[in-house]
């Protein structure tokens, strides 16, 4: 974290759930908004949330979550990131900045998204927008969505709005 201070990097961390070709996607499209922002001072680390960790998040100057809606809830991989993260990040993350996209299939997301919301509550994150929730069929209008978030995570970030 040092290192990226006195290199003026900020860390954008995409904590993403992606089981299906069409998540993979939408996940893909956030990150290429990020790169297509184009900034020499945004890092953005791309990790499934069985991999994430609290150093992750501590290491983060905001994060992006992504999720599909499961039987109304977010997905169970993410709970498990939380799990793990929730008390090594309570105390030291207070403020981070976050968004949330969802693929909700046929539902309409509401449950994965009280549900999110709810945990970073707790952890006194601060939603910087709206969830994207894509639901119904998949549309390629999720991947112009997930990929718009990307750039304005990128663009809040580099220009210090959040």
């Amino acid at each position: 974290m040092a290192e990226q201070e006195s290199a003026g990097l900020k860390r954008l961390l995409l904590v993403a759930h992606a089981p299906s070709a069409n998540t993979r996607v939408m996940c893909d499209a956030v990150a290429r908004g990020v790169a297509d922002y184009g900034s020499d001072t945004i890092q953005l680390v791309v990790k499934p949330p069985l991999e994430a960790a609290a150093e992750d998040v501590l290491a983060a100057q905001a994060i992006i979550l992504g999720t599909p809606e499961n039987l109304g809830y977010m997905c169970g991989a993410l709970k498990d990131f939380f799990d793990r993260i929730y008390y090594p990040c309570l105390e030291r993350t207070q403020g981070l900045p976050y968004a949330l996209y969802i693929r909700a299939g046929q539902s309409v997301g509401m449950g994965s998204r009280r549900a999110v919301e709810g945990i970073v509550t707790g952890l006194r994150w601060r939603a910087v927008q709206e969830p994207v929730i894509c639901h119904g069929p998949y549309s390629e209008e999720f991947v112009r969505r997930c990929f718009d978030l990307g750039q304005v995570m990128a663009a809040g970030l580099d220009l210090g709005i959040f």
